[in-house]
């Protein structure tokens, strides 16, 4: 074990056997609680494990389970809990230890090549629960008021009951606004990007007027683009043209400069022309930087048309939703279509990383990411 591994092992005992103490010391003769069965044994469980540790290998998924079994008595006990005791944040703190010690024996486990690359998902989606667990732990636990925090479980409760409004929001921002505004603004912009490197003049024309354009507020495009293009989705998507034009124009003109000279005066050699050259060797050579551009934009896209949709929407969408609903105090629901619209904009990201794993497989930093 690592000097770091020892550590967490080490405060995940003290921090559980301190919160074993606090929760039974805490009763002052009063019947214990139902719930603090299970979060004693989960203490105990934690106590002699870590403290184990120091002189015995415990298997690597045995981090997990500990730190799986102090997280679900923690969310129980807050259906029988008013107040949140000293005990009851120790336990949380150990969890969290538990599972940090996972994901450090993990990667050490992957980076050794005793567990299989694709193992490395598992890392996220631990730092991702527990985030949730200390989340739903700490806004219950504290009695946070929800109208400046609300709990995960409240806003997947709020997320069911407005499934259906959610899914008609999701689809006019992301489908019809987003979608639309990024084809034409990274269309535009890699058609313009050729267009400038073949002639000097777009060069020395176009590209201060496209920086000139990237750096206009959005918040006082958005408003524009409403009066030209009306209240619905193609006003937004105006917005998501001008966001993403500038990111694709840029990176594919550094692209399409990126083939080496001693690759271009083969290509002159071989009495090859300006477009086979470009279709055989620069644009090749470009993709990298075009997906750059390309995800950037996916984030990018889904941003500039929430914020449009702020300055003037039909009742739907996504900006619309947040803006109406946090006026009302219904931060569950604002939570929710906040949380959908982070996952379709990950989704997004993902997809386009993929298309770029297959069409640049040639590259490098892909064929380094196999291996």
């Amino acid at each position: 074990m690592s000097l770091l591994q020892r550590i967490l092992a080490a405060a995940g005992a003290g921090l559980a056997a301190i919160g074993l103490v606090f929760t039974f010391a805490s009763t002052e003769g009063a019947p214990i609680a139902v719930w603090e069965f299970p979060l004693a044994a989960a203490y105990l469980a934690l106590a002699v494990a870590s403290a184990a540790r120091f002189r015995v290998q415990f298997s690597l998924w045995l981090d997990a389970a500990l730190a799986a079994l102090g997280a679900v008595a923690l969310v129980g006990a807050l259906d029988t809990i008013q107040q949140a005791g000293a005990g009851y944040w120790f336990a949380l703190a150990s969890s969290w230890m538990l599972a940090w010690l996972f994901a450090e024996r993990l990667s050490q486990a992957i980076a050794r090549g005793q567990a299989a690359e694709l193992t490395g998902v598992v890392i996220p989606v631990i730092f991702g629960i527990a985030i949730l667990v200390a989340w739903e732990t700490i806004t219950r636990g504290a009695n946070v008021p929800r109208v400046l925090l609300p709990s995960p479980s409240g806003i997947g409760a709020s997320l069911i009951d407005n499934m259906g409004k959610i899914a008609a929001d999701l689809q006019q921002t992301f489908v019809k606004s987003v979608l639309s505004g990024y084809v034409m603004g990274c269309g535009a912009g890699f058609a313009i990007a050729i267009a400038v490197d073949r002639s000097p003049f777009l060069k020395r024309g176009l590209l201060p007027l496209g920086n000139f354009i990237s750096a206009l507020p959005l918040i006082g495009i958005a408003p524009i683009m409403v009066m030209w293009f009306g209240f619905d989705w193609p006003s937004k998507a105006a917005v998501v043209v001008i966001m993403t034009f500038f990111p694709m124009l840029v990176n594919t003109v550094a692209g399409l400069n990126a083939a080496g000279r001693m690759e271009r005066d083969l290509m002159r050699t071989y009495a090859s022309g300006y477009w086979q050259t470009l279709f055989t060797l620069r644009l090749p050579a470009a993709a990298p930087f075009v997906f750059n551009a390309l995800k950037i934009n996916s984030t990018l896209a889904l941003i500039g048309a929430i914020v449009a949709e702020f300055f003037g929407t039909p009742i739907v969408g996504m900006g619309f939703r947040i803006s109406s609903e946090i006026g009302k105090l219904n931060v569950e629901l604002v939570w929710a279509e906040i949380a959908v619209a982070a996952l379709a904009g990950s989704v997004f990201y993902w997809v386009v990383a993929l298309v770029e794993r297959a069409v640049t497989f040639w590259h490098p930093s892909v064929r380094g990411g196999r291996a």
